[in-house]
């Protein structure tokens, strides 16, 4: 499964989600609790065991307060057990009504959402994560917490869609045009969840609570025409001999993103200061990354 996601949520904007799905009921305000036992969800969508498992175990160390949550969506039946994890963190942390997955299909937005629906469940859950099982953090537990707790903003990758023609006029006025957004991941296939929280955001007139950007850093294919239409559009696999300190010192560096279809650059920031853009990257197969976590 080749997911790109990478959302940070705040419980403000929960309800949106509850209007679609008529059974959600949000029972208490998470803000009335105080900020040292708000937890950040962490949402896997998966194929199966997670391969990286590992590398996030030593990641969830580095918090002695419980400050997380973790669940992850894998195929149906399968299920998180000393057999196929590592880590305690993924005990039996699947949910129990996951659906099959295809890429480039609804049913991976439908995924998404199954793990915010659980989420929903623990009124403690204040930022909701959402990470694709190819992904490895950048920085320890304590960081990326203060990080992602330091702001009333949510981070989601979103741009107005006018360019490419995706767009279909059918779609009014359930969906206005002036509401479609998609993120920066692919310009040019139109995949339902590269859509979906965008333009749901931009829709319920929320995108000011947001901060456009995503947190997961992705380098993209560089491909000739006849390339792309044999590959297809897919991100750079980092793999064994790839995974170095240079390569994780890059990301960490990099401190503005520059939209080209926007013609904007977006400069970083943290409590109002300079920081790095990015607290996630992939793409990493299991030995590059277990290399990056013995070094």
């Amino acid at each position: 499964m080749n997911l790109s996601i990478s959302v940070v949520w705040l419980s403000k904007f929960l309800p949106c989600w509850g209007e679609l799905d008529s059974h959600l009921v949000i029972s208490s305000p998470v803000s009335i609790l105080p900020l040292n036992c708000l937890e950040i969800f962490m949402g896997y969508p998966s194929r199966n065991r997670l391969p990286l498992d590992i590398v996030w175990d030593a990641f969830f160390q580095g918090d002695e307060e419980n400050k997380f949550s973790i669940l992850v969506h894998s195929r149906p039946g399968f299920l998180f057990n000393k057999v196929t994890t590592r880590s305690v963190y993924f005990l039996d942390r699947q949910v129990n009504d996951s659906i099959q997955v295809d890429w480039g299909e609804a049913s991976m937005i439908q995924a998404e959402r199954i793990l915010l629906q659980h989420a929903l469940m623990d009124p403690l859950n204040e930022r909701f994560v959402f990470l694709s099982d190819s992904c490895i953090p950048l920085y320890n537990f304590s960081y990326t917490y203060d990080y992602i707790m330091s702001t009333p903003n949510s981070f989601v990758d979103s741009f107005a869609d006018t360019k490419e023609g995706r767009y279909n006029p059918k779609m009014d006025p359930i969906i206005p045009v002036q509401s479609w957004r998609k993120d920066t991941s692919k310009i040019h296939n139109c995949i339902p969840d590269e859509h979906y929280v965008q333009t749901l955001l931009a829709h319920e007139g929320l995108e000011g609570e947001i901060t456009r950007r995503t947190l997961t850093h992705t380098a993209w294919l560089i491909l000739s025409s006849k390339e792309r239409e044999r590959k297809g559009w897919h991100p750079v696999t980092y793999k064994l001999a790839a995974a170095t300190p240079m390569l994780i010192q890059s990301i960490k560096d990099i401190d503005n993103i520059y939209y080209e279809t926007e013609y904007r650059r977006e400069w970083c920031t943290s409590k109002e200061k300079p920081a790095p853009c990015f607290l996630f990257a992939r793409k990493f197969t299991r030995p590059a990354a277990l290399r990056l976590l013995n070094m």
